[in-house]
């Protein structure tokens, strides 16, 4: 079957700058009103739109047109852990930052919005990898352990899974092309995980 998509046809890389110059603009509208935390409200505004554009575009995809889109669209393993470690040090600062300034209640909110927005980001760009690296010759390295093609859904399952448990469940990896970026998948999900929201957990108790 020849592939159809339309909603993917805009690339993963051009989602991503788009999302990042939507949320430098809306900081520049916000400080403009004095807004103390317009950084940080414009960057979770660019980090939510990049993850809903992305499964918006990319979740109704059938097999074929994953598999066509994921090995010519997507960001190279440079782009893509460019993009991650960006999104990780952001998180951190803006968690530091507001530590700083606690008193102030939106800017406690604008960075729980962020770190919302980081972990999905972080998560949509980690899944959207793993088929790049599933459909580039030769084609596999996840066992999904069914009959039919995956999509983007199934991979959304996998990098999702990865980082909330930092582990596999039930999709086995086949190759050290898929691990080694599920091992750096992990080591940032557990970063997450217990470093900046156990810092957060803290600051909102101790408000």
């Amino acid at each position: 079957m020849t592939p159809t998509f339309r909603r993917g046809d805009v690339a993963g890389l051009t989602r991503l700058i788009v999302s990042v110059c939507v949320g430098l603009t809306s900081t520049v509208i916000l400080t403009a009103t004095t807004a103390f935390d317009a950084p940080l409200a414009g960057w979770a505004l660019g980090a939510g739109l990049f993850v809903a554009w992305t499964w918006i575009a990319l979740g109704p995809m059938n097999a074929d047109d994953t598999a066509a889109h994921a090995s010519r669209e997507e960001p190279s393993h440079g782009a893509t852990m460019l993009a991650v470690i960006a999104l990780a040090l952001v998180s951190l600062g803006g968690v530091v930052f507001v530590l700083l300034h606690k008193d102030h209640t939106s800017l406690v909110v604008s960075t729980l919005a962020g770190i919302v927005a980081s972990w999905a980001a972080i998560h949509t760009i980690f899944a959207v990898h793993y088929a790049r690296i599933y459909f580039t010759e030769p084609v596999g390295g996840i066992d999904f352990h069914q009959d039919s093609p995956p999509v983007y859904s199934d991979f959304a399952y996998v990098g999702f899974t990865v980082g909330m448990s930092f582990a596999i469940s039930d999709t086995d990896l086949g190759s050290s092309a898929m691990r080694r970026p599920a091992l750096a998948h992990a080591l940032l999900s557990y970063l997450f995980g217990t470093v900046i929201v156990a810092l957060l957990v803290n600051l909102v108790a101790g408000l």
